[in-house]
């Protein structure tokens, strides 16, 4: 009997699908990636700035499937997993938190007030922040860009290398940019 509990066990256990990333307490995703900070920006920007890196905070929300088409086939292609590792500062914060942020403008409110201060209402949403923030100017004032939704791997690449490279400061918008990449490619 043990026998036939432990060959069904197995079996129920390879017919699940296997994440690429570990879940925590609050249901979000948690790739070895993310940095586990104080989720005030000013020093995240500061810290992100000595690593040479750029300042991402990617918004995520308990059972989110769109967070998961993410973390479990887009961030852990190799290249966008390079992509990352290599040159972002990824800071999470969930949609309908109650983890104290601090704002760039030293605005202090739980991630979901953030969230609406923020005007972010989709999960994932990925906002990308230059290496230098105006004083008084809030997160979405700052942003160079707030992509909401989960895409994937080309535009997911293209994004994170459009920012990397500061294709921004060209003018170029991006969608420009992406249908240039994709056709270089192709």
């Amino acid at each position: 009997m043990a026998r036939i509990f432990a060959t069904i066990a197995t079996l129920i256990a390879l017919a699940l699908p296997v994440s690429a990333t570990e879940l925590g307490d609050d249901g979000l995703h948690k790739p070895t990636w993310l940095r586990d900070t104080f989720k005030d920006l000013r020093e995240d920007l500061h810290e992100a700035n000595a690593e040479g890196k750029r300042l991402l905070v990617i918004w995520e929300q308990r059972g989110c499937i769109y967070c998961t088409k993410m973390h479990e086939e887009v961030f852990p292609d190799p290249k966008i997993d390079a992509l990352i590792r290599d040159n972002y500062f990824v800071v999470q914060m969930n949609l309908f938190g109650d983890v104290e942020v601090t704002d760039f403008d030293g605005t202090a409110l739980p991630e979901k007030e953030m969230a609406q201060r923020w005007g972010v209402v989709f999960t994932p949403t990925m906002m990308f922040f230059p290496e230098e923030v105006e004083d008084g100017k809030t997160a979405q004032q700052a942003a160079i860009v707030s992509m909401p939704g989960a895409f994937g791997k080309g535009t997911t690449a293209a994004l994170l290398t459009w920012i990397k490279d500061k294709e921004y400061l060209t003018g170029e918008h991006f969608q420009k940019y992406l249908a240039r990449t994709m056709a270089d490619q192709g």
